[in-house]
């Protein structure tokens, strides 16, 4: 039986998710960027930059080799003293997909933010079938409002 890891993403597992990027490329080749010595630097001075004391990236480990990423971020907010999460990214390698990854990294994330004291975790949701599928079947997950991308 083939068991699935939940870890953190460390500092220390970095090369372990530039494999696992470059893997994804090589399975689909629809990302629109590439990883690169720009990409390997900012990922790397984001483990010494206090802006991201509040990120919480966990990965999936089958066989010694990353097959998922989850990444969100908590919110702190003065609006009404809550905090909350937003979900940036999930990802699982397409040969990897309906073996329960996404799924460990979901549950994971949540349990990790119910810890921090996180009532609700927000997301934009991907557009393709997939992801659409993926999301309409978390447990208590509702689709709700809109979400909107602002340039900067």
């Amino acid at each position: 039986m083939d068991s699935l890891q939940i870890l953190p993403y460390t500092r220390e597992r970095i090369k372990d998710v530039l494999a696992f990027e470059r893997r994804l490329r090589e399975e689909e080749t629809f990302w629109g960027w590439e990883i690169d010595e720009a990409y390997e630097a900012a990922v790397e001075r984001s483990f010494q930059d206090p802006r991201f004391a509040n990120a919480l990236s966990l990965l999936a480990y089958r066989e010694g080799q990353v097959v998922g990423r989850i990444d969100a971020v908590l919110i702190c907010s003065r609006f009404d003293g809550s905090v909350k999460a937003c979900l940036d990214w999930i990802c699982v390698l397409k040969s990897q997909r309906h073996r329960g990854a996404a799924q460990a990294l979901m549950a994971e994330l949540r349990r990790r933010l119910r810890e921090a004291g996180a009532d609700a975790l927000t997301g934009l949701i991907a557009a393709n079938p997939e992801a659409q599928r993926f999301y309409r079947s978390l447990e208590g997950a509702k689709i709700q409002d809109e979400g909107i991308w602002i340039d900067l």
